[in-house]
């Protein structure tokens, strides 16, 4: 591919905003919605008259022309969709920055809002809906819920590569400590040890109570300019240097049964694009966001992004390695999900970990890692993904 046709550091996000996150919240989601999408843009120092981009998931009950005329938006020239749920966040973030790279808007917004927090809100509540497509063949034989697909996939890397409960445990408690320091965090006043962990209830052996993600009401949001803008806006413009998607070949979404390998999951593929037209490689990121609806996902999505070799992901995080605080770099780990994530800030299909690396880029983060410069930012490993990198503006 030429270089003239890469997006790399040719637009930047320049304002981040969202709601409150909670377990109820009594407004509707498009509400949530319009509230994220206004404090972005007051963060950006943009009016909405500007805005002529915008970017959702499939899975937003809002829509397009709903958003637009209720923030008093002007004539929209790009809008655009991503489907497959937790995938679907760097996705629309980065199709906002090819819009606005390639001259199809010059101001777009992507959010994401969600009411999921009552248990009657789930999609697998939804008991009287006839099974469709390849939920069929898995779900009338007991894989009911997204956590028991992934719970088919960690057994099988607990088998293949030794991986323990306390490994995954790591992973628990060090999101939870980042959310202690986190105000807007729905654990921030939850502590967590190995021990709590280690006895708490099963949702879907091996998985238990803490190895899942919040399920939450929230909106957030972020405003994507091109460079040369953001540059004259207020604050500090983050770049956005890399992205990718990837569905791989044979993927099933969730089980992977069709793959020779099941473990050798969409950030694999993802990971290879990004990388290729990047300036830099894992060895220089230094704190990333990784999508994290369970705990597995996590040492999973080390492997598949290079930080470490296959069924090395869940050592990895030993030792607080995934610490902002802890050895990090200096003793080859990584922080990772400085605000809570999604096990313990709150659920909004990773959307949450894209304001987290936004505020990391800044200097803002509550768990802020000293003098980082480079974010790797991902979506789900398991479904049909997207990833992001970012970076500080060095001039």
């Amino acid at each position: 591919m030429d270089e003239p046709l890469l997006i790399r550091d040719r637009t930047a996000i320049v304002g981040v905003g969202h709601t409150e996150y909670a377990k109820s919240i009594d407004r509707s989601e498009k509400r949530l919605a319009l509230e994220a999408i206004l404090a972005a843009l007051a963060d950006a120092g943009i009016a909405p008259y500007e805005v002529d981009g915008l970017s959702s998931y499939t899975l937003e009950t809002t829509d397009e022309t709903e958003i637009a005329r209720n923030l008093g938006l002007g004539d929209l020239t790009w809008f655009s969709q991503v489907g497959y749920g937790g995938g679907a966040g760097c996705g629309v973030v980065g199709q906002a920055a090819m819009a606005v790279a390639t001259g199809q808007c010059r101001v777009a917004v992507a959010w994401r809002s969600r009411k999921r927090g009552a248990a009657s809100a789930r999609p697998w509540a939804g008991v009287a809906e006839r099974v469709k497509g390849n939920h069929q063949w898995t779900r009338p034989f007991g894989l009911l819920r997204p956590v028991d697909e992934i719970a088919m996939l960690t057994r099988r890397y607990m088998h293949d590569h030794g991986a323990t409960r306390p490994q995954l445990g790591a992973v628990a408690v060090t999101v939870r400590r980042h959310a202690n320091r986190n105000p807007d965090a729905m654990m921030h006043a939850k502590t967590l040890t190995l021990e709590q962990y280690l006895d708490a209830r099963w949702v879907s052996e091996p998985l238990c109570l803490f190895d899942n993600c919040l399920e939450s009401d929230g909106a957030a949001a972020v405003v994507i300019t091109g460079t040369d803008r953001a540059r004259d806006l207020p604050g500090p413009p983050v770049l956005i240097h890399g992205f990718a998607q990837a569905v791989p070949r044979q993927h099933q979404v969730m089980t992977n049964y069709f793959c020779d390998d099941p473990l050798l999951g969409p950030s694999h593929a993802c990971a290879s694009l990004l990388w290729r037209h990047a300036a830099f490689g894992p060895g220089d990121v230094d704190v990333a966001q990784l999508y994290d609806a369970f705990s597995p996902l996590v040492p999973l999505s080390l492997e598949g992004y290079g930080f470490c070799g296959r069924g090395e992901g869940a050592s990895f995080g030993e030792g607080d390695r995934l610490a902002f605080d802890g050895p990090g770099r200096i003793g080859g780990g990584l922080p990772v999900n400085t605000s809570g994530g999604g096990m313990s800030e709150a659920y909004l299909h990773g959307f949450n970990l894209i304001v987290e690396g936004v505020r990391q880029m800044r200097g803002t983060s509550r768990s802020q890692v000293p003098g980082a410069t480079t974010c790797l930012v991902t979506s789900g490993e398991g479904v049909p993904t997207s990833a992001l990198l970012l970076r500080s503006d060095d001039r």
